[in-house]
């Protein structure tokens, strides 16, 4: 039997391409606005760190994954991207 180790999930979630961002581009301009050259964009978006108990390594990322789809990220204009650390 393989031991299994409690884990964080690491959670990124972003705007789909092509939605409307007017907080990443109020930053992108205060930027510019600062003297910061070379910013060509600026996409806000989310960052979760989630603590898991003990459990298989797939199931972790399908429970984080059914979290992202129910709660988590509005995915009709968001994606996100799950990263699993034991």
């Amino acid at each position: 039997m393989v031991p299994f180790h409690p884990m964080l999930a690491k959670v990124h979630i972003t705007l789909k391409n092509g939605v409307l961002d007017p907080q990443g581009k109020a930053i992108h301009s205060a930027l510019n606005q600062l003297g910061f050259e070379g910013v060509s964009n600026v996409n806000l978006g989310k960052y979760l760190e989630i603590t898991l108990d003990t459990m298989p390594e797939m199931e972790a990322k399908k429970k984080v994954r059914e979290m992202c789809e129910k709660l988590l990220a509005n995915t009709v204009i968001e994606s996100y991207q799950i990263t699993l650390v034991p």
